[in-house]
C-alpha cells in the first residue's frame, strides 16, 4: 500500500461563501476521494497544521474535519504515525466521475437507484416539478414569494408564550404517544372555527390533523389511489398535488379552468370514471378564480354517479377581501364524497408544519390508522399553543390585521403594474389570497422572463409550469404577501424591463 503523503493543496477546491461549513467541505472531498479510489487505503494524510495551512483555514477546521471522518471510519490516527486512510477499505476501482467537488450533495449515488414504483413514479416527476417547490428558500424573502406570508409581522413573543405554557404545565401529563388523529382540544377548535367561517360540517371526530396540507394530500393519495387510476386535476394546479397524486401512481386527466372554476363538462368528455379529482374552488391555484355555483354542484352530481372522491384544498381562501369568505364546497355535498383539506401555513408561518383533514365517516377511521403508521402524529406542544391561539382569539385578530396589510399590498403591486408595466401585463384582480396573475402577450415566453427575474433577485413563477396544456398565452405567478411596499415597486421596474426586452 502506498504510504507517502499525498498534498491536498490544489485538490480541494473549498467555497467560503458556501452554506456549507469549511469541515464539513474538507471532509466531503476526503470521503468521495476514499470512496472513488483516489486515496488509497494506507495513504497517509497531511497533519492537521499542515492541512490548515495548506488551505487557508483554521486548524481547529482541519482537526474537525479529519475528527469527522476517523469518528466514521475512513481515516486511522496513530500517535508517531499520523494520519492515514484506513485499511479496512478493498480495492476500490475508481469511478469515472472526475475530480469530486465540495459542493457535491453527500447522497450523490455511487450506483444506480433501484426504487421502488413509488420511488420511481417520483423520480419521473423530478424535471417537471417547478422550482420554487424544491428549491432552497434563501435567507431573506424576495418580491415575489409565491405563497409566504408576512413572517415579520407574526406576534412571535406571544406565540413562544403559549408554547412556554405548556412546556411548563401540561408536557409531563402529554408525554406519552398520543392519539393519531391529532390533540382532541385542537379538533374540537377546528370543527368549530371552519364551521362558523367556511359552512364544513363536522365534528371534531371527523378531523384529522396532520404535518401541514402537503402531509394530507399525500395520505389521500396513498388511500385513495391505485396505480393507473385517472385523477382530475385543475389545469394549470398546484404541482404539490400533482407530486402526491403520481406518486402514488395515479394518471392525471389535466381539466381546463375557466371564469367559472374547473369545467366538469370538459372532465367528463376526458375521463368520466376518474376515481378522484383535485380542486381548489374558493380560490382557484393559481388563477384565483371562485367556483360559480353551478359548476359546484355538478361537480358533486359527477361524484356521485362516478363513484369518485372530490379532495377540496381550501388554502388561503380566509384572505377575502370584499365580504365574507365563500363557503366551502364540503358543505354542500350530501353523498359524503368530499375531503376537505386546510393549513395554518398561510395564516401563522410555514414552520408551523400544522394542517388538517375533515374526511367523511366511512373514510375517517383509515386516514387515522394510515397517519398511525406513517407519521404517528404532529408535535404535540404547537398542536397545544395552536389551540389556545385559536381559543383566545388570537387568531382571529392576526387574521383581520393580515388582510387590512394584504389588501393594502395587493393594491400597491396593482397600482405599479398599471404604471410601469402599461399594457404589458394584464392583470385579473382577485378578491382573495396572497397572490396575482400577471398575463403577458401570446408569444412571450414566461419561462424566460421568470429565468431572468431569477438572476435579478426575483421570485418568480411562469405560469405555464403549472399546466399540463398548451397554454394560449403565459403568465406570471406573483406573490404580494411577505413583499414590503418598497420592495413590490422596485420589483415591478424590474419586471416591466425584462417584459419589454424578452418581448
Amino acid at each position: 500500500m502506498p504510504q507517502s503523503q499525498v498534498s491536498l493543496r490544489e485538490r480541494i477546491p473549498l467555497d467560503p461563501a458556501s452554506s456549507v461549513s469549511l469541515h464539513r467541505q474538507i471532509s466531503r472531498w476526503v470521503r468521495r476521494a476514499i470512496l472513488d479510489g483516489q486515496l488509497q487505503p494506507g495513504q497517509r494524510l497531511p497533519s492537521t497544521r499542515t492541512l490548515a495551512s495548506e488551505l487557508g483555514v483554521s486548524r481547529n477546521t482541519a482537526s474537525t474535519a479529519y475528527e469527522h471522518l476517523h469518528a466514521e471510519g475512513y481515516l486511522e490516527r496513530t500517535v508517531g504515525s499520523g494520519t492515514k486512510v484506513a485499511h479496512c477499505f478493498p480495492e476500490l476501482r475508481p469511478l469515472d466521475r472526475g475530480t469530486p467537488h465540495a459542493h457535491e450533495p453527500e447522497h450523490t449515488a455511487l450506483v444506480p437507484l433501484d426504487l421502488s414504483a413509488y420511488g420511481s413514479a417520483l423520480a419521473e416527476q423530478v424535471g417537471s416539478i417547478p422550482s420554487f417547490l424544491l428549491q432552497r428558500r434563501p435567507e431573506r424573502s424576495r418580491a415575489f414569494h409565491l405563497g409566504m406570508p408576512a413572517l415579520d409581522r407574526f406576534p412571535y413573543p406571544l406565540w413562544a408564550q403559549l408554547i412556554a405554557r405548556h412546556a411548563r404545565r401540561s408536557l409531563p401529563q402529554q408525554a406519552d404517544y398520543q392519539e393519531s388523529a391529532g390533540y382532541r382540544p385542537l379538533r374540537e377548535a377546528i370543527a368549530a372555527h371552519i364551521a362558523v367561517t367556511r359552512g364544513v360540517r363536522c365534528r371534531a371526530d371527523h378531523v384529522l390533523i396532520t404535518a401541514g396540507a402537503q402531509a394530507a394530500l399525500d395520505l389521500i393519495a396513498r388511500l385513495l389511489v391505485d396505480r393507473d387510476d385517472i385523477v382530475w386535476m385543475e389545469d394549470p394546479g398546484y404541482p404539490g398535488a400533482w407530486a402526491a397524486l403520481e406518486g402514488a401512481g395515479a394518471r392525471l386527466a389535466p381539466v381546463p379552468v375557466s371564469a367559472a372554476g374547473i369545467e366538469v363538462a370538459a372532465g367528463r368528455a376526458l375521463a368520466p370514471q376518474a376515481r378522484l379529482a383535485f380542486v381548489t374552488p374558493s380560490h382557484q391555484f393559481p388563477l384565483g378564480v371562485t367556483m360559480k355555483l353551478e359548476q359546484r354542484l355538478a361537480l358533486l352530481q359527477w361524484a356521485r354517479e362516478a363513484r369518485a372522491w372530490i379532495v377540496e384544498d381550501d388554502y388561503d381562501s380566509e384572505y377575502r377581501f370584499d365580504g365574507r369568505p365563500v363557503e366551502a364546497l364540503q358543505g354542500l355535498d350530501s353523498a359524503l364524497r368530499v375531503i376537505y383539506v386546510g393549513t395554518f401555513s398561510k395564516v401563522l408561518f410555514p414552520a408551523v408544519r400544522i394542517g388538517y383533514m375533515v374526511a367523511p365517516p366511512a373514510l375517517m377511521e383509515m386516514c387515522v390508522l394510515a397517519q398511525r403508521f406513517q407519521s404517528f402524529h404532529p408535535p404535540i406542544l404547537e398542536q397545544m399553543a395552536l389551540t389556545d391561539f385559536l381559543a383566545e382569539g388570537h387568531y382571529a385578530r392576526h387574521l383581520r390585521r393580515m388582510r387590512v396589510l394584504y389588501a393594502a399590498r395587493q393594491a400597491a403591486l396593482l397600482t405599479a403594474i398599471r404604471r410601469e408595466c402599461g399594457q404589458l401585463l394584464e392583470v385579473d384582480v382577485p378578491q382573495a389570497g396572497m397572490h396575482v396573475v400577471g398575463w403577458l402577450h401570446p408569444g412571450v415566453p414566461d419561462t424566460e422572463i421568470a429565468r431572468q427575474a431569477t438572476e435579478q433577485g426575483l421570485e418568480v413563477v411562469a405560469l405555464s409550469t403549472m399546466s399540463r396544456r398548451p397554454l394560449r398565452r403565459g403568465g406570471l405567478v406573483l406573490g404580494y404577501a411577505a413583499c414590503s411596499e418598497a420592495d413590490i415597486q422596485a420589483g415591478v421596474r424590474i419586471l416591466a424591463r425584462l417584459v419589454r426586452e424578452v418581448g
